[in-house]
């Protein structure tokens, strides 16, 4: 069922794969199954140390205002505006073997980038905006030129933070208003099943692992298909991170590289977080070249609830919201 995917060695240089804390496409493993015309899955091509920036961002600045989360909507303000600043100590102290109070980034379930998905409508708007982080807008650029989809833009993202405890229910993302540029994926932390489905909701799924640093692209004929999250699983190597997430960076970074040398102090707090937890970064370009929003009435975009995750935990498909 599985076949090796061709990529577009070209259309990205090894100086910019660099730049993004990629290997040289050349050296990717990128793989395709019979029956999914347009799904990508590439085992981890992050080079050393490199997962570590993509964890820091989506636990100390994605969260940081004026990006959107699930605790937006239970908690004032000035509650949400450190996240990170708020839970460092208490997860740095955390001991695996005690039942202790959750600290606020152990909360977390979801945070929107770019253009902000109202779950309640499932929609996307034009005045619900807010720059989209640079670095990420580069890895997905250079990720979707090398399967072929030169020009790609991210334009609004979805994180999700998943514990052991967390599932997400299927689904399909058809919210895009431009269907042919293809969703991309980025996993790290723990491992967990992923089911690829069909058009249809009743299709019987094909079930796959995602361990930490893979990424899977879902385009042309896979880009609507339905798929789920069912289980987190413990990473299969027995430790408590993944080897790939203990290496650090090996040799200075290129000038223009858009990953940060961490600080101990702070990937400590990750590492522990990453202990019982799995972060997905879901990047999306939702309009095509030249193409608006339609006309909306009334609607600002904002005071939007957490819907997605309501509807899914009354049908006990998704507990990321459980809290």
């Amino acid at each position: 069922q599985v076949f090796r995917s061709q990529l577009s060695i070209s259309s990205v240089s090894d100086q910019d794969a660099h730049r993004a804390g990629l290997q040289p496409v050349s050296q990717w493993k990128a793989y395709g199954l019979k029956g999914y015309p347009g799904f990508i899955f590439i085992l981890n091509p992050f080079l050393p140390g490199c997962q570590r920036h993509w964890v820091r961002q989506c636990l100390k600045l994605y969260p940081q205002k004026p990006n959107v989360c699930n605790l937006d909507l239970h908690m004032a303000p000035e509650k949400t505006a450190d996240l990170w600043g708020q839970s460092k100590e208490q997860l740095r102290r955390k001991d695996p073997s005690k039942k202790q109070p959750k600290s606020l980034l152990e909360k977390l379930r979801w945070v929107t980038l770019g253009y902000h998905y109202n779950w309640d409508t499932k929609k996307y708007s034009a005045n619900h905006y807010t720059p989209f982080p640079s670095d990420l807008a580069f890895l997905s650029e250079q990720v979707a030129a090398a399967c072929g989809f030169r020009g790609f833009q991210a334009q609004a993202g979805i994180l999700n933070y998943y514990h052991f405890d967390s599932s997400l229910g299927i689904h399909v993302d058809e919210s895009e208003l431009d269907h042919s540029r293809p969703l991309l994926s980025f996993s790290f932390g723990q491992s967990s099943i992923f089911l690829l489905g069909g058009l249809k909701r009743e299709e019987a799924p094909t079930a796959m692992f995602m361990h930490s640093g893979d990424i899977m692209v879902m385009s042309g004929f896979s880009r609507l298909l339905h798929h789920a999250v069912p289980r987190v699983l413990p990473n299969p190597e027995g430790t408590a991170l993944p080897s790939c997430l203990d290496q650090t960076l090996s040799s200075g970074l290129p000038a223009g590289s858009v990953i940060e040398q961490d600080s101990e102090e702070d990937w400590q707090v990750c590492a522990k977080y990453l202990q019982s937890s799995r972060i997905n970064m879901t990047i999306r370009q939702v309009l095509g070249e030249g193409q608006k929003f339609p006309e909306e009435c009334g609607t600002n975009g904002k005071g939007h609830e957490d819907g997605h995750h309501q509807e899914n935990s009354r049908a006990k498909r998704c507990k990321l919201s459980t809290e």
